[in-house]
């Protein structure tokens, strides 16, 4: 596999395709790994990969403890990848096309009660933390919309902010009371550091020191929020709580679906599991 295919696909992915750009790393790493796969087994053109060759590559990874997500997300990057080669004629075939995909244990999300919601917001938050806090959990936001947030992105007056998420794809979500309270505090706050630091940013979010948040600071900032209510958690964990206390109290399930922006219903409706799972749980503690 030239170097020039392999831009020119990654060319393809971002423009055409319009994936994020962790997606399109994680695309070009798993290519990579493949060829090199091949390459140590004196396969030095696209055209001679068989069938036979995916299939023992996909052993190799479970030889090598890969775990089935993981192994499922190579096995999607080499379809997409080998679709594309044959309908730009590098290649005749696709070796790719008959290949299984290895099943996932069906795990449902971890998510948080209201009351530790509540435990998180009343700890000693900075203004920025506080809307970090309530953009995850009162809207839904990955992890990557959220640092990707725009000062032009929230409209405070209509009450409303619009993100990009997977798929370059905007999607608007009402802010809540408690969200725009803490906007108004942060807001300020921001301001002053863009004036004290001379930057002209247009990122929400603003360090102390003036720089972006990155993905980790988030991260890092709720894990230390969940060690203080005696529970692991990820900003996904705020996200995965949102929808389900949704559904819980009679949400729709179109209209959750349209809030987190899942492309297929199918992925919003395990919530409704996480739901009828978190029923049985109280059920059962009340009647013991």
């Amino acid at each position: 596999m030239s170097v020039q295919i392999l831009a020119e696909y990654i060319e393809y992915l971002e423009v055409e395709k319009g994936l994020a750009q962790n997606t399109i790393e994680a695309y070009r790493r798993d290519l990579s790994e493949f060829w090199d796969f091949c390459i140590a087994k004196g396969i030095e053109d696209l055209e001679n990969v068989s069938r036979n060759n995916i299939s023992i590559y996909i052993l190799f990874l479970h030889d090598n403890k890969y775990s089935a997500s993981s192994i499922m997300r190579k096995i999607a990057s080499l379809r997409g990848f080998f679709k594309w080669l044959c309908a730009n004629g590098y290649c005749k075939s696709d070796p790719s096309l008959t290949i299984e995909q290895p099943k996932l244990p069906k795990r449902l999300p971890k998510v948080i009660s209201v009351k530790e919601i509540e435990e998180i917001l009343n700890q000693n938050l900075t203004a920025m933390q506080r809307v970090i806090v309530e953009l995850l959990y009162g809207c839904g936001l990955r992890v990557s919309e959220l640092t990707e947030l725009k000062i032009s992105d929230i409209n405070i007056k209509a009450k409303y902010l619009q993100c990009i998420g997977k798929g370059s794809k905007e999607r608007i979500i009402p802010l809540g009371r408690q969200a725009i309270a803490a906007l108004k505090k942060y807001l300020p706050v921001r301001e002053f550091i863009i004036k004290k630091f001379s930057i002209n940013d247009n990122h929400l979010f603003v360090s102390e020191s003036g720089r972006d948040i990155t993905r980790q600071d988030v991260y890092n900032f709720v894990h230390e929020q969940g060690e203080k209510i005696h529970k692991t958690i990820s900003p996904h964990t705020l996200r995965h709580s949102f929808a389900t206390h949704l559904i819980e109290n009679g949400a729709d399930l179109r209209i959750v679906q349209e809030l987190l922006g899942h492309s297929d219903v199918s992925t919003t409706q395990l919530y409704t599991h996480i739901s009828k799972k978190r029923l049985k749980e109280v059920y059962f503690a009340i009647n013991r």
